[in-house]
């Protein structure tokens, strides 16, 4: 196990500092496509995903704006909150 003394990171697995696997593609998918919903689909909201392309449709694409600040959110939220906010505790939603 492999201690990085600045952050107290953590990775059991491979003995490296942790980095969340989703964080960037997530949030790049966001700011991009944000309107057709794809960051939600590819984080597992299938729901909110739904919701959010049915809205991007009868709005012609106003709720992409939406889309674009999660993934600026997601791309500004560190690796372990990311992961404990979005990948362990599914909050759909901002």
């Amino acid at each position: 196990m492999e201690i990085n003394e600045k952050q107290g990171n953590y990775n059991y697995n491979q003995g490296a500092p942790y980095k969340s696997e989703k964080k960037v593609i997530a949030g790049i998918l966001g700011i991009l496509l944000g309107t057709l919903a794809i960051h939600k689909f590819y984080l597992g909201y299938t729901k909110a995903g739904i919701i959010q392309l049915v809205l991007g449709i009868v709005t012609c694409g106003v709720v992409g704006i939406i889309g674009f600040i999660e993934g600026i959110i997601y791309l500004t939220k560190s690796d372990e909150e990311f992961d404990r906010t979005y990948v362990q505790n599914q909050k759909e939603w901002f």
